[in-house]
Protein backbone atom coordinates (compact mmCIF):
# COMPACT_ATOMS: atom_id res chain seq x y z
CA UNK A 1 0.00 0.00 0.00
CA UNK A 2 1.65 3.58 -0.51
CA UNK A 3 0.19 5.69 2.06
CA UNK A 4 0.78 9.49 1.13
CA UNK A 5 1.15 11.81 4.45
CA UNK A 6 0.14 15.03 4.11
CA UNK A 7 0.53 17.69 6.75
CA UNK A 8 -1.74 21.08 5.77
CA UNK A 9 -1.74 24.62 7.66
CA UNK A 10 -5.27 24.89 8.24
CA UNK A 11 -6.89 27.92 9.31
CA UNK A 12 -9.63 28.19 11.89
CA UNK A 13 -12.99 27.80 10.89
CA UNK A 14 -11.88 28.05 7.27
CA UNK A 15 -14.13 25.18 6.45
CA UNK A 16 -14.17 26.03 2.50
CA UNK A 17 -10.07 26.78 2.59
CA UNK A 18 -9.19 23.70 4.32
CA UNK A 19 -11.44 21.22 2.55
CA UNK A 20 -10.21 22.56 -0.80
CA UNK A 21 -6.91 21.41 0.12
CA UNK A 22 -7.26 18.37 1.05
CA UNK A 23 -9.49 17.70 -2.26
CA UNK A 24 -6.49 18.65 -4.21
CA UNK A 25 -3.66 16.72 -2.08
CA UNK A 26 -6.01 13.66 -1.92
CA UNK A 27 -6.49 14.10 -6.49
CA UNK A 28 -2.59 14.59 -6.30
CA UNK A 29 -1.81 11.65 -4.33
CA UNK A 30 -3.78 9.71 -6.58
CA UNK A 31 -2.42 10.18 -9.64
CA UNK A 32 0.96 8.95 -8.24
CA UNK A 33 -1.01 6.25 -7.67
CA UNK A 34 -1.24 6.52 -3.50
CA UNK A 35 -4.29 3.71 -2.06
CA UNK A 36 -4.65 6.36 1.06
CA UNK A 37 -3.79 10.20 2.07
CA UNK A 38 -3.91 10.83 5.72
CA UNK A 39 -4.41 14.56 7.03
CA UNK A 40 -4.18 15.61 10.53
CA UNK A 41 -6.40 15.79 13.78
CA UNK A 42 -9.39 18.12 12.74
CA UNK A 43 -8.15 19.09 9.47
CA UNK A 44 -11.19 19.96 8.33
CA UNK A 45 -12.16 22.68 11.34
CA UNK A 46 -8.53 23.49 11.85
CA UNK A 47 -7.19 23.42 15.62
CA UNK A 48 -7.63 24.53 18.38
CA UNK A 49 -11.20 25.92 17.74
CA UNK A 50 -11.52 26.77 21.48
CA UNK A 51 -15.29 28.33 21.98
CA UNK A 52 -16.15 28.16 18.72
CA UNK A 53 -17.09 24.54 19.31
CA UNK A 54 -20.35 26.13 21.70
CA UNK A 55 -21.43 27.37 18.56
CA UNK A 56 -23.74 25.00 16.51
CA UNK A 57 -23.49 26.58 13.18
CA UNK A 58 -19.75 25.82 13.28
CA UNK A 59 -20.09 21.90 14.27
CA UNK A 60 -22.82 21.76 11.49
CA UNK A 61 -20.30 23.55 9.23
CA UNK A 62 -17.59 21.34 9.72
CA UNK A 63 -20.02 18.20 9.33
CA UNK A 64 -21.38 19.99 6.05
CA UNK A 65 -17.82 19.89 4.53
CA UNK A 66 -17.16 16.76 5.79
CA UNK A 67 -19.56 15.90 3.69
CA UNK A 68 -18.46 17.53 0.81
CA UNK A 69 -15.27 15.93 1.23
CA UNK A 70 -16.51 12.23 1.29
CA UNK A 71 -18.43 13.37 -1.89
CA UNK A 72 -15.52 15.24 -3.76
CA UNK A 73 -12.69 12.43 -3.23
CA UNK A 74 -12.55 9.06 -4.68
CA UNK A 75 -11.07 5.90 -5.95
CA UNK A 76 -8.29 6.82 -2.52
CA UNK A 77 -9.48 6.21 0.90
CA UNK A 78 -8.72 9.36 3.42
CA UNK A 79 -8.03 9.56 6.83
CA UNK A 80 -8.62 13.15 8.43
CA UNK A 81 -10.03 14.69 11.28
CA UNK A 82 -13.21 16.56 12.20
CA UNK A 83 -16.13 17.65 15.38
CA UNK A 84 -18.64 14.82 15.55
CA UNK A 85 -21.97 15.10 17.89
CA UNK A 86 -22.56 12.97 20.59
CA UNK A 87 -25.93 11.17 20.35
CA UNK A 88 -25.93 10.09 23.81
CA UNK A 89 -27.50 12.74 26.26
CA UNK A 90 -24.88 12.34 29.28
CA UNK A 91 -21.40 13.53 28.89
CA UNK A 92 -20.00 16.17 26.38
CA UNK A 93 -22.08 16.97 22.85
CA UNK A 94 -18.89 16.56 20.92
CA UNK A 95 -16.31 13.92 20.25
CA UNK A 96 -12.76 14.61 18.63
CA UNK A 97 -12.93 12.77 15.73
CA UNK A 98 -11.27 10.85 12.88
CA UNK A 99 -12.85 9.14 10.07
CA UNK A 100 -11.77 6.79 7.15
CA UNK A 101 -13.89 6.72 4.24
CA UNK A 102 -13.45 5.69 -0.03
CA UNK A 103 -15.92 6.34 -2.58
CA UNK A 104 -18.59 8.12 -1.51
CA UNK A 105 -19.18 5.50 1.77
CA UNK A 106 -17.73 6.12 5.38
CA UNK A 107 -15.80 2.73 6.39
CA UNK A 108 -14.62 3.75 10.26
CA UNK A 109 -15.03 6.19 12.51
CA UNK A 110 -13.17 6.64 15.43
CA UNK A 111 -13.49 8.98 18.48
CA UNK A 112 -10.51 10.34 20.68
CA UNK A 113 -9.78 8.83 24.19
CA UNK A 114 -7.81 10.15 25.94
CA UNK A 115 -8.57 14.43 26.11
CA UNK A 116 -5.42 16.53 27.41
CA UNK A 117 -6.35 19.51 29.83
CA UNK A 118 -2.60 20.50 30.78
CA UNK A 119 -0.92 23.12 29.40
CA UNK A 120 -2.70 25.12 26.07
CA UNK A 121 -4.74 22.06 26.51
CA UNK A 122 -8.56 21.98 27.35
CA UNK A 123 -10.26 19.12 25.73
CA UNK A 124 -12.38 17.64 28.25
CA UNK A 125 -13.92 21.45 28.26
CA UNK A 126 -15.64 20.51 24.75
CA UNK A 127 -15.43 16.76 23.95
CA UNK A 128 -16.50 13.53 25.46
CA UNK A 129 -14.11 10.98 25.34
CA UNK A 130 -14.43 7.57 23.14
CA UNK A 131 -15.49 4.66 24.68
CA UNK A 132 -14.00 1.83 22.47
CA UNK A 133 -10.51 0.95 20.53
CA UNK A 134 -11.24 -1.20 17.33
CA UNK A 135 -9.25 -2.25 14.80
CA UNK A 136 -10.48 -2.65 11.34
CA UNK A 137 -9.51 -3.80 8.19
CA UNK A 138 -8.45 -2.01 4.99
CA UNK A 139 -6.17 -3.33 1.86
CA UNK A 140 -4.97 -5.86 4.07
CA UNK A 141 -3.81 -4.40 7.47
CA UNK A 142 -5.83 -3.90 10.74
CA UNK A 143 -5.47 -0.49 10.85
CA UNK A 144 -5.46 1.04 14.41
CA UNK A 145 -6.40 4.62 13.78
CA UNK A 146 -6.00 6.84 17.01
CA UNK A 147 -6.02 10.27 17.62
CA UNK A 148 -2.79 12.52 19.15
CA UNK A 149 -3.14 12.36 22.88
CA UNK A 150 -4.25 8.14 22.47
CA UNK A 151 -0.87 7.53 21.83
CA UNK A 152 0.70 9.41 24.47
CA UNK A 153 0.33 6.61 27.40
CA UNK A 154 2.40 3.89 26.95
CA UNK A 155 3.06 2.21 30.18
CA UNK A 156 6.73 0.67 28.90
CA UNK A 157 7.75 4.73 27.61
CA UNK A 158 6.53 6.52 30.33
CA UNK A 159 7.35 6.63 34.03
CA UNK A 160 3.92 7.99 35.44
CA UNK A 161 0.73 7.33 32.87
CA UNK A 162 -1.89 10.48 33.71
CA UNK A 163 -5.24 7.83 31.92
CA UNK A 164 -6.20 4.83 32.72
CA UNK A 165 -6.34 3.41 29.39
CA UNK A 166 -3.66 2.66 26.69
CA UNK A 167 -5.84 3.20 23.67
CA UNK A 168 -3.37 1.37 21.69
CA UNK A 169 -2.09 -1.48 23.59
CA UNK A 170 -6.02 -1.81 23.56
CA UNK A 171 -6.35 -1.24 19.32
CA UNK A 172 -2.93 -4.09 19.56
CA UNK A 173 -4.70 -6.69 21.47
CA UNK A 174 -8.18 -6.26 19.32
CA UNK A 175 -5.59 -7.07 16.27
CA UNK A 176 -4.01 -3.99 14.45
CA UNK A 177 -0.90 -4.57 12.72
CA UNK A 178 -0.16 -0.96 11.66
CA UNK A 179 -0.94 2.05 14.01
CA UNK A 180 -1.58 5.58 12.58
CA UNK A 181 -1.80 8.87 14.54
CA UNK A 182 -3.65 11.79 13.30
CA UNK A 183 -2.61 14.96 15.83
CA UNK A 184 -2.40 18.64 16.27
CA UNK A 185 0.83 17.93 18.72
CA UNK A 186 2.15 21.88 19.56
CA UNK A 187 5.76 22.57 18.84
CA UNK A 188 7.91 23.64 21.38
CA UNK A 189 11.80 23.37 21.79
CA UNK A 190 13.60 19.80 21.48
CA UNK A 191 9.74 18.09 22.05
CA UNK A 192 10.86 16.49 18.66
CA UNK A 193 13.30 13.81 19.43
CA UNK A 194 11.06 12.79 22.23
CA UNK A 195 7.93 12.27 20.41
CA UNK A 196 10.16 10.70 17.65
CA UNK A 197 11.27 8.46 20.53
CA UNK A 198 8.31 7.51 21.82
CA UNK A 199 6.85 6.39 18.54
CA UNK A 200 9.84 4.26 17.66
CA UNK A 201 9.57 2.29 20.90
CA UNK A 202 6.37 1.36 20.29
CA UNK A 203 6.98 0.25 16.57
CA UNK A 204 9.66 -1.25 17.95
CA UNK A 205 7.33 -3.08 20.57
CA UNK A 206 4.50 -3.94 18.55
CA UNK A 207 6.39 -5.16 15.92
CA UNK A 208 4.10 -2.52 13.35
CA UNK A 209 4.73 0.43 11.24
CA UNK A 210 3.39 3.58 13.12
CA UNK A 211 2.26 6.36 10.70
CA UNK A 212 2.14 9.98 12.75
CA UNK A 213 0.83 12.82 10.73
CA UNK A 214 0.76 16.64 12.29
CA UNK A 215 -0.97 19.76 11.49
CA UNK A 216 1.44 22.66 10.63
CA UNK A 217 1.18 26.10 10.65
CA UNK A 218 0.21 29.04 13.83
CA UNK A 219 -2.85 29.43 15.45
CA UNK A 220 -2.67 32.53 17.40
CA UNK A 221 0.28 31.96 20.25
CA UNK A 222 0.22 27.79 19.83
CA UNK A 223 2.61 26.41 16.48
CA UNK A 224 2.92 23.42 14.52
CA UNK A 225 6.05 22.38 13.19
CA UNK A 226 4.23 19.59 10.83
CA UNK A 227 7.55 16.31 10.19
CA UNK A 228 4.80 13.59 9.64
CA UNK A 229 6.21 10.43 9.88
CA UNK A 230 6.45 6.98 9.11
CA UNK A 231 8.65 4.48 11.51
CA UNK A 232 9.17 0.41 10.33
CA UNK A 233 8.78 -2.02 12.78
CA UNK A 234 12.64 -1.68 14.23
CA UNK A 235 11.81 1.64 14.65
CA UNK A 236 13.71 3.67 12.01
CA UNK A 237 11.91 6.65 10.71
CA UNK A 238 11.55 5.80 7.18
CA UNK A 239 9.37 8.67 5.98
CA UNK A 240 9.74 12.42 6.86
CA UNK A 241 7.58 15.87 6.02
CA UNK A 242 9.45 19.05 6.03
CA UNK A 243 9.32 21.17 9.48
CA UNK A 244 7.17 24.39 9.46
CA UNK A 245 5.91 23.98 6.03
CA UNK A 246 2.70 22.42 4.38
CA UNK A 247 4.24 19.21 2.67
CA UNK A 248 3.45 16.00 1.52
CA UNK A 249 5.07 12.12 1.61
CA UNK A 250 5.01 8.88 0.46
CA UNK A 251 4.94 5.98 2.58
CA UNK A 252 5.35 2.37 1.09
CA UNK A 253 4.37 -0.37 3.02
CA UNK A 254 5.50 -3.00 0.79
CA UNK A 255 9.16 -1.73 0.86
CA UNK A 256 8.61 -0.06 4.08
CA UNK A 257 10.26 2.84 2.59
CA UNK A 258 9.29 6.57 2.07
CA UNK A 259 10.57 9.69 0.89
CA UNK A 260 12.68 11.63 3.48
CA UNK A 261 12.65 15.28 3.32
CA UNK A 262 14.86 17.82 5.48
CA UNK A 263 13.88 19.78 8.96
CA UNK A 264 15.68 21.93 10.92
CA UNK A 265 19.18 20.60 12.24
CA UNK A 266 19.29 22.31 15.51
CA UNK A 267 16.90 23.41 18.62
CA UNK A 268 18.05 27.22 17.24
CA UNK A 269 17.24 26.76 13.67
CA UNK A 270 14.07 25.56 14.48
CA UNK A 271 13.02 28.21 17.17
CA UNK A 272 13.74 30.39 14.35
CA UNK A 273 11.65 28.71 11.54
CA UNK A 274 8.77 28.50 13.95
CA UNK A 275 8.69 32.38 14.87
CA UNK A 276 8.97 32.93 11.32
CA UNK A 277 6.04 30.68 10.31
CA UNK A 278 4.23 31.86 13.76
CA UNK A 279 4.53 36.09 12.36
CA UNK A 280 3.43 35.23 8.80
CA UNK A 281 0.64 32.72 9.97
CA UNK A 282 -0.51 35.05 12.45
CA UNK A 283 -0.37 38.03 10.95
CA UNK A 284 -2.46 36.65 7.27
CA UNK A 285 -4.71 35.19 9.24
CA UNK A 286 -6.17 37.83 11.16
CA UNK A 287 -5.97 39.64 7.97
CA UNK A 288 -2.73 41.93 8.13
CA UNK A 289 -0.01 41.79 5.25
CA UNK A 290 2.66 44.74 6.90
CA UNK A 291 4.54 44.92 10.34
CA UNK A 292 5.79 47.94 12.11
CA UNK A 293 8.42 47.61 14.19
CA UNK A 294 10.03 50.12 16.75
CA UNK A 295 13.74 49.98 16.59
CA UNK A 296 16.13 50.94 19.24
CA UNK A 297 19.73 50.04 18.62
CA UNK A 298 19.37 46.63 20.66
CA UNK A 299 19.40 42.92 20.09
CA UNK A 300 15.85 42.35 20.56
CA UNK A 301 14.13 44.58 17.98
CA UNK A 302 17.02 43.98 15.63
CA UNK A 303 15.81 40.52 15.69
CA UNK A 304 12.21 40.77 15.89
CA UNK A 305 13.20 43.05 12.41
CA UNK A 306 14.95 40.25 10.98
CA UNK A 307 12.00 37.65 11.70
CA UNK A 308 9.03 39.92 10.27
CA UNK A 309 11.17 40.18 7.01
CA UNK A 310 11.79 36.86 6.41
CA UNK A 311 7.94 36.09 7.25
CA UNK A 312 6.42 39.01 5.17
CA UNK A 313 9.35 40.41 3.13
CA UNK A 314 11.01 44.12 2.95
CA UNK A 315 8.82 45.33 1.16
CA UNK A 316 5.88 45.25 4.22
CA UNK A 317 7.75 45.94 6.92
CA UNK A 318 8.54 49.35 8.28
CA UNK A 319 10.90 50.52 11.13
CA UNK A 320 10.47 53.71 13.08
CA UNK A 321 13.43 54.73 15.17
CA UNK A 322 12.61 56.97 18.35
CA UNK A 323 15.47 58.52 20.06
CA UNK A 324 15.50 60.08 23.39
CA UNK A 325 18.24 62.44 24.95
CA UNK A 326 19.05 59.19 26.16
CA UNK A 327 19.65 57.11 23.01
CA UNK A 328 23.33 57.05 21.93
CA UNK A 329 24.43 57.51 18.24
CA UNK A 330 25.79 53.86 17.78
CA UNK A 331 22.24 52.84 18.45
CA UNK A 332 20.83 54.98 15.50
CA UNK A 333 23.67 54.04 13.05
CA UNK A 334 23.73 50.26 14.34
CA UNK A 335 19.83 50.57 13.56
CA UNK A 336 20.34 51.83 10.33
CA UNK A 337 22.89 49.34 9.21
CA UNK A 338 20.45 46.79 9.84
CA UNK A 339 17.72 48.85 8.09
CA UNK A 340 19.75 48.77 5.51
CA UNK A 341 21.18 45.47 5.03
CA UNK A 342 17.79 43.82 5.27
CA UNK A 343 16.40 46.74 2.56
CA UNK A 344 13.63 48.17 4.75
CA UNK A 345 13.75 52.18 4.84
CA UNK A 346 14.04 53.30 8.63
CA UNK A 347 12.23 56.61 9.79
CA UNK A 348 13.25 58.84 12.20
CA UNK A 349 10.80 60.38 14.89
CA UNK A 350 12.78 62.50 17.82
CA UNK A 351 10.68 62.37 21.37
CA UNK A 352 13.27 64.87 23.15
CA UNK A 353 11.11 67.37 22.95
CA UNK A 354 8.05 65.98 23.46
CA UNK A 355 8.90 64.05 26.61
CA UNK A 356 10.16 67.83 27.92
CA UNK A 357 6.76 68.74 27.71
CA UNK A 358 5.18 66.07 29.31
CA UNK A 359 7.27 66.27 32.42
CA UNK A 360 6.58 70.09 32.10
CA UNK A 361 2.98 69.38 31.94
CA UNK A 362 3.05 67.10 35.31
CA UNK A 363 5.42 69.54 37.27
CA UNK A 364 1.96 70.64 39.57
CA UNK A 365 1.94 67.60 41.22
CA UNK A 366 5.74 66.37 40.67
CA UNK A 367 9.15 67.07 39.49
CA UNK A 368 12.79 65.63 39.51
CA UNK A 369 11.26 62.45 37.68
CA UNK A 370 13.28 62.45 34.55
CA UNK A 371 15.68 59.34 35.28
CA UNK A 372 13.30 57.64 37.89
CA UNK A 373 11.12 55.11 37.00
CA UNK A 374 7.92 57.21 36.29
CA UNK A 375 10.04 59.08 33.79
CA UNK A 376 11.46 56.08 32.30
CA UNK A 377 7.84 54.50 31.37
CA UNK A 378 6.71 58.07 30.26
CA UNK A 379 9.51 57.79 27.37
CA UNK A 380 8.37 54.02 26.59
CA UNK A 381 4.70 55.50 26.52
CA UNK A 382 5.29 58.10 23.77
CA UNK A 383 6.87 55.74 22.04
CA UNK A 384 4.29 53.82 22.44
CA UNK A 385 1.56 56.27 21.14
CA UNK A 386 3.78 57.28 17.94
CA UNK A 387 4.19 53.60 17.33
CA UNK A 388 0.51 53.04 17.47
CA UNK A 389 -0.70 56.00 15.81
CA UNK A 390 1.36 54.97 12.70
CA UNK A 391 -0.06 51.23 12.94
CA UNK A 392 -3.96 52.70 12.81
CA UNK A 393 -3.27 55.17 10.23
CA UNK A 394 -1.20 52.74 7.65
CA UNK A 395 -2.47 49.41 8.75
CA UNK A 396 0.55 48.09 9.76
CA UNK A 397 0.26 45.40 12.61
CA UNK A 398 2.56 46.75 15.73
CA UNK A 399 4.78 43.92 16.57
CA UNK A 400 6.31 44.17 19.96
CA UNK A 401 9.99 43.43 20.57
CA UNK A 402 10.41 42.20 24.41
CA UNK A 403 11.20 39.13 25.17
CA UNK A 404 10.88 36.41 27.74
CA UNK A 405 13.60 37.31 30.74
CA UNK A 406 12.11 40.50 30.38
CA UNK A 407 8.20 39.80 30.77
CA UNK A 408 9.16 37.47 33.31
CA UNK A 409 10.23 39.97 35.92
CA UNK A 410 8.26 42.81 34.51
CA UNK A 411 10.85 44.35 33.05
CA UNK A 412 8.53 46.39 30.21
CA UNK A 413 6.62 48.92 30.37
CA UNK A 414 2.88 49.02 30.26
CA UNK A 415 1.03 50.68 27.60
CA UNK A 416 4.90 51.55 25.96
CA UNK A 417 7.21 48.74 25.15
CA UNK A 418 4.21 45.79 25.54
CA UNK A 419 2.27 48.03 22.93
CA UNK A 420 1.73 45.62 19.61
CA UNK A 421 -0.34 43.30 18.62
CA UNK A 422 2.05 40.30 18.38
CA UNK A 423 4.66 39.91 20.92
CA UNK A 424 7.10 37.71 18.77
CA UNK A 425 9.66 37.44 20.76
CA UNK A 426 7.70 36.89 24.42
CA UNK A 427 8.52 33.11 24.61
CA UNK A 428 12.19 33.34 24.07
CA UNK A 429 14.26 34.35 26.75
CA UNK A 430 17.45 37.05 26.18
CA UNK A 431 19.93 34.25 26.10
CA UNK A 432 18.29 32.27 22.94
CA UNK A 433 17.52 35.55 21.73
CA UNK A 434 21.67 36.03 21.50
CA UNK A 435 21.81 32.63 19.77
CA UNK A 436 19.44 33.09 17.14
CA UNK A 437 20.93 36.17 16.37
CA UNK A 438 24.61 34.59 16.70
CA UNK A 439 22.65 31.72 13.84
CA UNK A 440 21.26 34.83 11.76
CA UNK A 441 24.97 36.11 11.01
CA UNK A 442 26.68 32.53 10.85
CA UNK A 443 27.34 32.91 7.16
CA UNK A 444 27.16 36.96 6.33
CA UNK A 445 26.46 39.82 9.22
CA UNK A 446 23.13 40.71 8.86
CA UNK A 447 22.53 41.78 12.16
CA UNK A 448 25.30 44.80 13.24
CA UNK A 449 28.35 42.80 15.34
CA UNK A 450 27.77 45.80 17.77
CA UNK A 451 23.87 45.13 18.38
CA UNK A 452 25.22 41.44 19.55
CA UNK A 453 28.35 42.64 22.09
CA UNK A 454 27.25 45.87 24.09
CA UNK A 455 25.84 45.04 27.03
CA UNK A 456 22.22 45.49 26.44
CA UNK A 457 20.31 48.68 27.83
CA UNK A 458 16.81 50.28 27.68
CA UNK A 459 18.68 54.13 27.32
CA UNK A 460 16.07 55.31 29.48
CA UNK A 461 17.86 56.96 31.60
CA UNK A 462 22.19 58.05 31.96
CA UNK A 463 24.36 55.08 31.55
CA UNK A 464 21.52 52.72 32.09
CA UNK A 465 22.52 49.26 31.87
CA UNK A 466 19.89 45.97 32.23
CA UNK A 467 22.72 44.41 34.90
CA UNK A 468 22.27 47.36 37.25
CA UNK A 469 18.63 45.87 37.97
CA UNK A 470 18.81 42.54 36.97
CA UNK A 471 21.25 39.42 37.59
CA UNK A 472 23.57 38.37 34.50
CA UNK A 473 21.00 36.58 31.71
CA UNK A 474 22.77 33.42 31.94
CA UNK A 475 21.35 33.25 35.63
CA UNK A 476 17.74 34.80 35.49
CA UNK A 477 17.16 32.44 32.65
CA UNK A 478 18.42 29.19 34.06
CA UNK A 479 16.51 29.87 37.76
CA UNK A 480 13.16 31.44 35.14
CA UNK A 481 13.47 27.95 33.61
CA UNK A 482 13.61 26.27 36.49
CA UNK A 483 11.07 27.63 38.04
CA UNK A 484 8.60 28.48 34.76
CA UNK A 485 9.35 25.65 32.51
CA UNK A 486 10.22 22.61 35.34
CA UNK A 487 8.07 24.29 38.01
CA UNK A 488 10.44 23.58 40.48
CA UNK A 489 10.57 23.98 44.46
CA UNK A 490 12.30 27.46 45.69
CA UNK A 491 14.60 25.47 47.66
CA UNK A 492 15.18 22.98 44.79
CA UNK A 493 16.42 25.85 42.63
CA UNK A 494 18.64 27.21 45.27
CA UNK A 495 20.09 23.48 45.53
CA UNK A 496 21.06 24.29 42.06
CA UNK A 497 23.91 26.50 43.03
CA UNK A 498 22.02 29.48 42.90
CA UNK A 499 21.99 32.67 45.58
CA UNK A 500 19.50 32.60 48.20
CA UNK A 501 18.30 36.37 47.76
CA UNK A 502 18.42 36.16 44.06
CA UNK A 503 16.33 33.49 43.59
CA UNK A 504 13.39 34.87 46.15
CA UNK A 505 14.09 38.32 44.11
CA UNK A 506 13.40 36.89 40.92
CA UNK A 507 10.05 34.65 42.06
CA UNK A 508 8.83 38.08 43.71
CA UNK A 509 9.08 39.87 40.44
CA UNK A 510 7.47 36.96 38.80
CA UNK A 511 4.58 36.77 40.77
CA UNK A 512 3.93 40.54 41.15
CA UNK A 513 3.83 41.40 37.39
CA UNK A 514 1.12 39.40 36.54
CA UNK A 515 -0.92 41.54 35.87
CA UNK A 516 0.70 43.15 33.40
CA UNK A 517 1.60 39.72 31.44
CA UNK A 518 -2.48 39.39 31.45
CA UNK A 519 -2.49 42.61 29.80
CA UNK A 520 0.25 41.86 26.92
CA UNK A 521 -0.27 40.93 22.92
CA UNK A 522 -0.16 37.35 22.33
CA UNK A 523 2.80 35.92 21.86
CA UNK A 524 4.28 32.23 20.14
CA UNK A 525 5.14 30.02 22.03
CA UNK A 526 8.27 27.75 21.46
CA UNK A 527 9.08 26.57 25.11
CA UNK A 528 7.69 23.87 27.41
CA UNK A 529 5.63 26.76 28.92
CA UNK A 530 4.77 30.10 27.86
CA UNK A 531 3.09 32.81 29.27
CA UNK A 532 -0.43 32.95 28.01
CA UNK A 533 -3.02 30.88 28.43
CA UNK A 534 -1.11 27.59 29.13
CA UNK A 535 -0.39 28.98 32.11
CA UNK A 536 -3.45 30.13 34.38
CA UNK A 537 -2.73 32.00 37.58
CA UNK A 538 -4.32 34.16 39.53
CA UNK A 539 -2.93 38.43 39.38
CA UNK A 540 -4.91 38.37 43.17
CA UNK A 541 -3.48 35.76 45.58
CA UNK A 542 -1.25 35.53 48.51
CA UNK A 543 0.19 32.33 48.06
CA UNK A 544 4.23 32.83 49.27
CA UNK A 545 6.55 30.16 48.47
CA UNK A 546 9.02 31.33 50.76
Amino acid sequence: MKIALAQINPTIGDFKGNTDKMIALARKARSISSDLIIFSELSVSGYPPLDLLEKKEFVESNLVYLQRLVNSINKIGVICGFVDKNPDKKGKPLFNSAVLFEDGTIIHKVHKRLLPVYDVFDESRYFDPGKECISFSYKGYRLGLTICEDMWNDRGFFVEQHYLVDPVEELVKNGANMLINISASPYHMAKREFKWDMFSAMAKKYRAPVINVNQVGGNDSVLFDGISLAFDTEGKIVTRAKDFEEDMVIFDTDYSKGEMHAVSETDTDSILNALIMGTRDYMQKCGFSRALIGLSGGIDSALTLYIAVKALGRKNVMAVFLPSEYTSHDNFEDSKQLSDTLGIRLITIPIKDLYKKFLQGLSPLFTNVATEVTGQNIQARIRGVFLMAISNKLGCLLLSTGNKSEMAVGYCTLYGDMSGGLAVLSDVPKTMVYRLSRLINKKTEVIPSRIIHKPPTAELRPNQLDQDDLPPYEVLDSILKAYIEENRAVEEIIEMGFNPSVVKDIISRIKRNEYKRQQAPPGLKVTAKAFGYGRRYPIANKYFEF
